[in-house]
Formats: C-alpha cells, structure tokens, sequence
C-alpha cells in the first residue's frame, strides 16, 4: 500500500514550511503567486488530501452539520434534506443525518451524540424542541437553525406563514359554506397552538362562523384506515378538512371511500405538504404547496452565516406557497 502523503511531503517538495502548504490550501491572499503555483503543482503531483480532522483539529471547526428530523422515511422531511444537502456541499460541510423518530429520550441522546462530535450548527426539523436540546446546545454555543419546524426562544428559522396558509385553505371551504374541520397531530405542539389553530380560527371570524372545538380532530398514534378518529370526522358532519399530513389525508380519504363517500362530491380535503404521495391518490389530493427544497436550502445558508460570525438581517424567515387543487377539492 502506498504511505499516505502528508502535509510535511507536500511542504518538503515544494521547499516551503508547512505553514504556507496551508495558506495556499486556505486561499490565503498573502502568499506570492509564484510560491502559490509552485505548491498546487506539488499538491497535484504528490495527490495530496488534507485530513480533514487535523484541519478541524487546528481550525477549532469540524466542517460538520449535524441534521436532526422526526421521520426519515417522510418526503416532507426527506426533500428538506436534500435542500439542506446540497448547500452544505458548496460551502464544503458534511452533514450527519439523525433520525429522531419523535422519541424524547432518543432525541436528547441524538443531541449529546452529535455535540460531543463537535458539530460546528444543527439543523433541526419536526416538533418543538425539548428543553435538554436548548440547554444543551446553547451551553455549548452550537449555532441552531430551524427547518419546518416553528421558532422557539428566539431561534433563526425558515418556514410558510402556517397561520396564513391554513386560514387561506380554511377559507376556500367557507366561500362554499362548507363545514370544515381541521386536522393536526398534537394541540400542544406549537405549529398548532400558534400558527395552524389561530389561522382555523382567523378564517371563521372572516365569514362570521363560530368556532366550534369539536371540529378541531388530534391524530395520534395509530397510523392506519383502522384510526377511530377518522370516523369521527365523518360523524362530526363536516364536509371538508385541512389536514396537517399528506398521509393522514390519504387514509382520511380511503375512509371516506370506505363509509360510501363521494370525494368531493361528499366530502372535500386539502393537506398541507404536497409531497408525491398526494399525486398517488385517487382522487390526487389538493395541497398547500411549501418549496421544500428552499426551506432546507435557506436554512442551511442561514447557518452558515451564523457559524461565520456574519450578519443574519433576518431571523425569522417566510417563502411563499401556494394551493394546489387537483380532485379532492370543488372549483
């Protein structure tokens, strides 16, 4: 096997020190041109890698993005990723990918494992964050980016107004006096308290409808046709829904087939994330439609940023969606 080339073989054949080898690596604007291209053309010659550890090691920086979501499997969270990816690859970080299947006690250890791998930021996707997570990130100093994910204590974060879309999908129903219901996972999650339920509700004092809490439905758990939620929806006499999921919108559609439903004849949904699963249906599914890859992307421009020590001008930031109708809607 042929010994590794190090950085003292490439300062060595170029007949500089070691510390111009890495002001040349580092694009360094103070070393000649001359010695410049005498050490690429030695770096070339010898095919030379930088370790990258040694790099962080010296750099007190790791060039690694730790990258946190709740459902590796979910497209939403899967095309954020790819947003993220791709930026992280232009400015040269690595991203450890962690799938916290939204388990606290498999998520704090997510935490612990990726800060004593000295990640230079976290991304983070999903639900709120628990409290070991902040703590435990703001002890360490580690920048904290959110992703889908509603901003907390402060945190830099990258979504759709959920309030605005929601109330806008709300009120697509209400111009046709349908009765609507609204469908999230958990009240208490803030995605809900604060942007999904006050969006409901905003679109109901617009067409003077009082808001009845029965009509508001929590989807836990069980994620099948078989959820018993699914039928109290039907029995609610609600004829549309805004569904926070696209998976639970298909299985809420299946059952409505299964309760003798026409969809939308009888019954009309818009989900939330327009991922392909809504194309598969049939009916395809009308959706609020996010520019996914842009959040990913965005948020891990952001981070960047911050862990640079440059200016952030927002913290705080909003991409535009749209709502896309294809047959579980009437237009």
């Amino acid at each position: 096997m042929q010994p590794k080339v190090t950085i003292y073989d490439v300062a060595n054949a170029a007949n500089v020190s070691m510390a111009t080898v890495s002001r040349v690596m580092n694009r360094n604007p103070k070393v000649k041109q001359e010695t410049k291209e005498r050490v690429l053309k030695v770096i070339h010659d010898l095919n030379y890698h930088p370790n990258a550890v040694a790099q962080g090691l010296a750099s007190k920086k790791t060039t690694t993005i730790g990258v946190i979501l709740p459902d590796l499997a979910n497209d939403y969270f899967a095309n954020l990723a790819v947003g993220i990816d791709d930026i992280a690859l232009m400015y040269n970080y690595n991203i450890i990918i962690a799938n916290s299947s939204e388990d606290t006690e498999k998520e704090n250890k997510i935490v612990d494992n990726l800060l004593a791998k000295q990640v230079d930021g976290i991304i983070y996707m999903g639900r709120d964050q628990t409290e070991h997570f902040q703590k435990s990130t703001k002890d360490n100093g580690t920048a904290v980016v959110l992703a889908g994910s509603v901003d907390q204590e402060g945190t830099p974060s990258v979504n759709i107004n959920y309030r605005k879309a929601i109330c806008d999908a709300t009120s697509f129903f209400l111009k046709q006096k349908q009765k609507v219901a609204l469908v999230i996972n958990d009240k208490n999650y803030s995605i809900n308290s604060d942007y999904r339920i006050p969006g409901y509700q905003d679109a109901l004092k617009k067409y003077g409808v009082s808001f009845d809490p029965n009509l508001i439905f929590e989807y836990r758990d069980n994620n099948s046709i078989s959820n018993p939620m699914l039928q109290d929806i039907y029995d609610s006499d609600a004829t549309a829904a805004v569904v926070y999921s696209d998976d639970v919108a298909i299985m809420l559609l299946n059952k409505g087939f299964q309760l003798g439903k026409s969809i939308p004849d009888d019954f009309q949904i818009i989900t939330s994330n327009n991922t392909v699963v809504t194309k598969y249906a049939r009916p395809m599914i009308s959706s609020i439609s996010q520019p996914l890859y842009d959040i990913g992307a965005v948020a891990m421009r952001i981070l960047t940023k911050i862990m640079n020590n440059e200016k952030v001008q927002d913290k705080q930031v909003f991409l535009d969606y749209d709502i896309i109708h294809r047959g579980s809607t009437r237009i």
